[in-house]
């Protein structure tokens, strides 16, 4: 039997598992000839865990057969490579961890195994989800499947192409500074970053530990309900989780988006935003008016800093989470050496990338005696009164609306040699991050037959209103129904 499933969502995938028209195993074999034909031309997966699935299948078909199960049992994932997985490799798209193979679960993992999920690959990805393309991967570089001389975004393009491109109904990614939002507006696809602190970090390789949070890239906002609803809760083993009441993320679609106050921060639209991808905000802002929200214009003045800050203070926890590779604990060794001071040396010159160096530079610079108070301190001091801006915009308004990024898809190559024109690709995602609360990009329109994201701002664990905005968005439009032809 020849089953399609490059349409296939969460939902519609386990309607046919509950009624018995398919099994996990045909659904899981299905999507595994997919990667064989379709991501050679993308090169989004990093590993096909083809064992493994059919074995978590097979569990799964008996879970369905007693009549049991949850929604995602049965259903294929990806996750990105930057997610420890017992048993199966975890590269970060690194040459350190080229052949690491963790002995335990990330959280979020651990999940979505006792929910019968089956993971059918590990996704591609900027090294140590540093960058915005997938184009600094130590492997090979991800591409657009709606345009494959086009990057997908980063640093979890392989996740958003995967699932654009039909490999998995769903994936996994993580949001440092829009690397969830950023590639799903890129692919076209759903991308939530939950609030910090609502879904455990443990497991997932630290790249800067204050701004990083795991979240789903899915096909539409109903699919990703069911996935926080999978992830989100307290974990004792996370210092930085938050205990929260148990919520059901799924049923608050459907509920009235009438009276909602929407605020349209200016500064969102005057940095580089092109006038298509401004038209697309204006024609969507359109569509909740008609809706019956309210649409306001209003200010957060500091956002042009956020930049900045992002990254004197992402650079600064990765200079300090990466010096655990010294070649001595566990991954990539250099030993062909005279001293162990030379080793790791060899080790970090080699094992590191490009961007890795260069950020692990930066970090230790502004760290560093002298400049300590000048740039860290000074860049936290900044970062709350972006936090207070935020708090004081969402006593008028239930949410914000802003583009995702700031243009469609690049051409892959065309940033590379500019690092600071590659980092204004996610201007518009990092203030979010800064202030630890969620956004949602879904899918806003296409120009010349590339994506366009709108990106939904949510008060602190709010995360049931940009979910209803942007359910109530999809009910009236199709761009979210759009396939690549690949």
């Amino acid at each position: 039997m020849t089953i399609d499933v490059c349409a296939f969502t969460i939902a519609e995938a386990g309607r046919l598992l509950r009624a018995k028209e398919l099994s996990s195993i045909e659904l899981t074999r299905a999507y595994l000839d997919r990667i064989d034909a379709v991501d050679p031309k993308i090169q989004a997966l990093m590993t096909v865990t083809g064992g493994v699935a059919f074995d978590q299948a097979k569990v799964a078909d008996a879970i369905l057969a007693r009549g049991e199960g949850h929604p995602l049992t049965g259903i294929p994932i990806i996750l990105k490579d930057v997610l420890c997985t017992k048993g199966i490799r975890t590269t970060c798209s690194s040459k350190m961890l080229q052949n690491f193979i963790p002995p335990y679960d990330a959280a979020v993992v651990e999940r979505l195994r006792t929910l019968g999920a089956v993971i059918i690959g590990k996704s591609n990805m900027d090294e140590f989800a540093m960058g915005s393309s997938t184009e600094n991967s130590a492997y090979f570089t991800t591409k657009n499947p709606w345009d494959t001389t086009r990057v997908p975004g980063g640093s979890s393009g392989g996740s958003a192409a995967a699932v654009a491109a039909g490999l998995a109904p769903v994936a996994l990614g993580s949001d440092t500074g829009g690397s969830i939002r950023q590639p799903a507006a890129f692919c076209s696809v759903v991308g939530l970053k939950p609030t910090y602190g609502l879904v455990s970090r443990y497991g997932l390789i630290a790249f800067a530990s204050s701004l990083d949070q795991i979240g789903p890239f899915t096909k539409d906002v109903a699919d990703t309900a069911l996935m926080l609803n999978a992830i989100a809760g307290y974990d004792p083993r996370d210092s930085t989780s938050v205990p929260q009441p148990e919520n059901d993320y799924y049923s608050c679609l459907g509920d009235s988006v009438r009276g909602m106050r929407i605020g349209v921060p200016q500064e969102y639209l005057a940095q580089g935003v092109t006038p298509e991808v401004k038209a697309a905000v204006d024609a969507a802002l359109k569509v909740y008016e008609d809706l019956g929200c309210s649409i306001e214009e209003c200010s957060l003045p500091t956002t042009d800093a956020a930049l900045a800050v992002y990254y004197i203070i992402a650079p600064s926890e990765a200079s300090a989470n990466l010096a655990r590779y010294d070649g001595v604990k566990y991954g990539f060794s250099h030993k062909e050496t005279d001293s162990m001071w030379q080793a790791m040396e060899k080790t970090r010159a080699i094992g590191f990338g490009s961007e890795v160096k260069r950020r692990i530079m930066l970090g230790t610079y502004a760290l560093s005696a002298g400049y300590y108070d000048a740039w860290y301190v000074k860049a936290q001091k900044v970062r709350t009164v972006i936090r207070r801006e935020f708090d004081e915009v969402f006593t008028r308004y239930d949410a914000l609306i802003t583009p995702t990024a700031p243009t469609v898809p690049f051409k892959i190559g065309e940033k590379a040699a500019d690092p600071f024109s590659m980092y204004l690709s996610d201007i518009c995602t990092i203030p979010v991050n800064i202030a630890g609360i969620p956004g949602i990009s879904i899918q806003g329109g296409f120009h010349n037959g590339l994506p366009i994201g709108l990106q939904i701002i949510g008060k602190p664990f709010d995360e049931k209103t940009i979910l209803t905005l942007g359910y109530a968005f999809q009910q009236v439009t199709d761009w979210h129904l759009r396939q690549p032809q690949l």
